[in-house]
């Protein structure tokens, strides 16, 4: 049974919702289950904007929206730094509305200084990964190439993304700390992966501009997630709004939320959603 507030923030007009993929509308095995599904089509054919924001690529966060059977008018991928808007010609089709990129160069070679054995990534505005060291085929998508690090120093990136099997969580985000990365902001996923992003940007930055896009009022908007890369949006919902931690999230994303309900495993956005 969720936790908070069981009213939806507003019996009149839309409502904007910003739901996470892994960990929240997806579990860990990669289901979603017909309890999510189901809620997840009610509200949205009560009309409701009932949209993604997620870390993952484009290339693979759209088969989730097909799986969803959403399609709504904007999706936030990479962490915030690229917001999709439908393709007004094509409405099953998504084109850029707005993309932010950063030169990288500095932040790899600052990071290689401290993990010299990392494996490091960088994705650009296309989606497109190039990579040295080693990451998980499911990991990066199909989007993907091999390179010397060298070569990764001289893409526009929307993300760079650095793991680091060897260190634990607290010994990784320790070195994270330690590096002064003040012109980036920064977040770990699972166990020892480092998302950086263009600075300033993350999943709060976007939602706010679409918000604003569609004129709803910061009093209607809802957020949903669990790990440490929704914290941002989880506090930009919760100020005037919902922002709602999932019950297996770490205290520090739960403490950014102003409700929680159960986990992923619990269906924990469908009793969310039948507050709607």
């Amino acid at each position: 049974m969720a936790v908070g507030r069981t009213e939806p923030a507003s019996h009149d007009g839309r409502l904007l919702i910003a739901l996470d993929i892994d960990g929240t509308v997806l579990r860990e095995d990669g289901v979603i289950s017909d309890q999510v599904h189901g809620q997840v089509r009610r509200v949205r054919d009560l009309g409701h904007e009932v949209m993604l924001a997620t870390g993952r690529s484009v290339s693979m966060t759209l088969p989730v929206l097909d799986r969803l059977e959403l399609t709504p008018e904007f999706v936030v991928c990479s962490n915030g730094a690229i917001t999709l808007t439908r393709d007004e010609r094509e409405p099953t089709n998504y084109v850029h509305h707005h993309v932010e990129t950063f030169n990288p160069a500095r932040v790899l070679t600052t990071i290689k200084e401290s993990l010299e054995r990392a494996s490091y990534a960088v994705e650009d505005a296309e989606g497109f990964y190039r990579y040295t060291g080693y990451f998980p085929d499911t990991t990066l998508g199909a989007l993907s190439e091999k390179v010397e690090f060298e070569k990764l120093l001289t893409y526009e990136a929307t993300r760079v993304v650095v793991v680091s099997p060897e260190h634990d969580m607290e010994e990784f985000l320790t070195i994270v700390e330690q590096m002064g990365l003040h012109r980036v902001s920064y977040n770990v996923g699972w166990t020892a992966w480092l998302d950086i992003a263009p600075d300033g940007v993350n999943k709060a930055t976007a939602m706010e501009r679409v918000r604003a896009t569609l004129g709803i009022p910061r009093t209607h908007v809802m957020a949903v997630g669990d790990g440490r890369n929704d914290i941002d949006m989880l506090e930009w919902a919760a100020q005037h709004g919902r922002g709602v931690a999932m019950g297996q999230a770490p205290d520090v994303v739960r403490e950014a939320a102003n409700e929680h309900t159960e986990s992923d495993w619990d269906d924990g956005v469908a009793k969310l959603f039948r507050s709607i």
